[in-house]
């Protein structure tokens, strides 16, 4: 396979939005990342530009990102990278999107509480049975339409601009708690 993986570290730009299909459930959010470095002429931190990237979450880990992502939220997303392409009024148009496999919040920026599911009992000869079930190709299409029915009604503009501001200041770890 030549799946492209990558890791993104950013925020989430909007609340997540979980749909329920025939037989399984996608949750969806946009991430964006910012790219800052070190002027050493003016001696603070500056912008670089931002990645804005669609994020796609099946089966249970999207359960556990509706549960647990809200807009804001500082996240790693680590998943397949494609593009996903619609026609518009306006011409073709294309768009970048992961398929994740991993998501959580970003600890270097805070901490959380973790909880574990509970699990289903075990089948008849010992093995966990799963839950999670592969979308098949129908519902990946049905969960694309209908991302690309919400990205025409509200078109996303990125620009330059920070998402949050750090004072470095202020930027200093805090202890763990014990």
């Amino acid at each position: 396979m030549n799946d492209t993986e990558v890791t993104v570290v950013g925020n989430v730009v909007d609340s997540p939005r979980r749909v329920r299909l025939e037989n399984n459930s996608v949750t969806n959010f946009r991430l964006a990342s910012t790219a800052r470095r070190f002027d050493s002429a003016k001696q603070e931190f500056v912008d670089g530009g931002t990645f804005w990237v669609d994020v796609e979450s099946w089966g249970e880990l999207g359960g556990n990102v509706a549960r647990s992502i809200s807009k804001g939220d500082p996240v790693v997303v680590r998943g397949t990278l494609t593009t996903r392409s619609w026609d518009s009024e306006q011409g073709r148009r294309s768009a970048p999107q992961i398929k994740a496999f991993a998501v959580g919040h970003n600890l270097a920026r805070g901490w959380t509480d973790f909880h574990r599911p509970n699990r289903a009992v075990q089948s008849a000869d010992g093995a966990p049975e799963s839950g999670a079930v592969e979308p098949t190709a129908a519902e990946e299409e049905l969960a694309r339409e209908i991302a690309e029915e919400r990205a025409a009604q509200q078109e996303y503009a990125g620009g330059a601009g920070a998402l949050y501001e750090v004072d470095s200041d202020d930027s200093r770890p805090e202890p763990a708690l014990r």
